[in-house]
C-alpha cells in the first residue's frame, strides 16, 4: 500500500508540473506575461482580482497550477522522507533524492518566474524560466521512474547495452536544445513569423542574429532529432533491447511524426495562438518521453548487471517495489 501511495504522489506531482510547463507555452503564445501586469505573485495586488480579461484569467491561472505543484512536491517529500528506510526510497537512486531535489527547484523556478514579470517578460529570463521548468520536469520523471512507475519497475528486470543508453542520453539532449530553440522562437521579437515557408524559410536570412537565424537552427535540430531516434528504434529493435526502451522510442517516433505535421500546418496555414501551443505541448512530451527513455535505458544497462551481484538485502539502488511489472 505504501508503494502504491509513494507512485502515485510520484505521478501527481509529474503531472502537475506538466500542466505548468504545458499553460506556461500558453501563457506565451497568448501574450499574457503581463496579464497580472508587473506584480508577483498577486495579481494587480491582490489574490483574486477580477477575472474580467482574458490574459489575467491565463496568467492567473498558470500561477494557480505553481501553487498546486507545490502541494504536490511538498506531499511527495513528505511520504517519501517518512519510507526513508525502505529499498529503493533512501540513498543514492531513491525516490527521496529526487522528490527533494523538485521541491528545492520550485522556489528557484517561482524566482525566475517573478523576475521574468519585473523584467517585463523580455526573451531571455522567458527562456530562462522554461529551462527550468523543464529541467524539474525530468527529475519528477526519475522520481515516477524510481517509485517503480513510467516502465521503471521493468526496466531492472531487462538486459539493456551501454551503446543504447548512450544513444537514447544523446537523443534527450538533443531533443532538450531543440525545444530550447523552440522556445527562443516563440519569444525572441519577430522569430516566430520570420520564416513563413515550410519546410524550408521563404527568402534567406539576413545577417546578425536574426529570427530566421533561430527559426532554421531550430528546423535543422529538429531534422537531427527525427533522424537520430528513427536509427535509434532501427538499431534497438534489431538488438532485441530492453523491450521498455523500446516502446518509449516508438512512442517518441509517433509524437515527432506529429509534431511535424502540426509544425507544417501551423506554418503554412497561419493558424491561430491554440494551434501554436500545441505546437509546444507536443515538444515537451517529446523531451519528457526521451529523457524517460533514456533513464530507462541506463537502468537496463547498468542496475541489471547490479541486480545480479549485489546480495538481496541491498536495494538502494533499485526503484521501488521492483516486483511490480508497469509498463506491459
Amino acid at each position: 500500500m505504501r508503494a502504491l501511495t509513494l507512485r502515485r504522489l510520484s505521478y501527481a506531482a509529474l503531472v502537475a508540473a506538466l500542466a505548468q510547463i504545458v499553460f506556461g507555452a500558453i501563457v506565451r503564445i497568448s501574450g499574457s506575461g503581463m496579464g497580472c501586469g508587473n506584480h508577483w505573485p498577486k495579481c494587480y495586488g491582490r489574490w483574486f482580482p477580477p477575472f474580467d480579461q482574458p490574459t489575467l484569467v491565463i496568467e492567473w491561472t498558470h500561477r494557480l497550477i505553481a501553487a498546486l505543484l507545490l502541494v504536490a512536491l511538498a506531499a511527495l517529500a513528505a511520504a517519501a522522507f517518512a519510507q526513508r528506510g525502505t529499498p529503493g526510497v533512501g540513498g543514492r537512486g531513491g525516490v527521496l533524492r529526487a522528490s527533494l531535489l523538485g521541491l528545492v527547484m520550485w522556489p528557484a523556478q517561482a524566482l525566475l518566474g517573478a523576475i521574468t514579470v519585473w523584467l517585463g517578460n523580455v526573451w531571455y529570463a522567458t527562456v530562462g524560466h522554461w529551462l527550468l521548468a523543464a529541467t524539474l520536469l525530468a527529475a519528477l520523471a526519475a522520481a515516477v521512474m524510481r517509485a517503480g512507475g513510467l516502465g521503471g519497475g521493468s526496466a531492472v528486470r531487462e538486459r539493456g547495452s551501454e551503446r543504447a543508453a548512450r544513444g537514447t542520453l544523446a537523443g534527450a539532449a538533443i531533443a532538450l536544445i531543440t525545444i530550447l530553440f523552440g522556445g527562443l522562437t516563440a519569444t525572441y521579437p519577430g522569430a516566430n513569423m520570420s520564416c513563413l515557408g515550410f519546410p524550408l524559410c521563404r527568402g534567406g536570412p539576413g545577417p546578425g542574429l536574426t529570427g530566421q537565424h533561430i527559426q532554421i537552427t531550430h528546423r535543422v535540430l529538429a531534422l537531427l532529432l527525427v533522424l537520430h531516434v528513427f536509427g535509434l528504434l532501427i538499431g534497438v529493435t534489431r538488438r532485441r533491447e530492453a523491450s521498455v526502451v523500446v516502446r518509449g522510442l516508438w512512442i517518441a517516433a509517433g509524437l515527432l511524426v506529429a509534431q511535424v505535421v502540426v509544425a507544417a500546418t501551423m506554418v503554412e496555414f497561419q493558424l491561430p495562438p491554440a494551434v501554436r501551443s500545441l505546437h509546444q505541448a507536443v515538444g515537451v512530451l517529446i523531451w519528457l518521453t526521451l529523457f524517460s527513455v533514456a533513464y530507462l535505458a541506463r537502468l537496463a544497462s547498468r542496475d541489471h548487471a547490479m541486480l545480479a551481484a549485489a546480495p538481496a538485502t541491498d536495494g538502494a539502488h533499485r526503484p521501488f517495489a521492483p516486483s511490480v511489472e508497469v509498463g506491459r
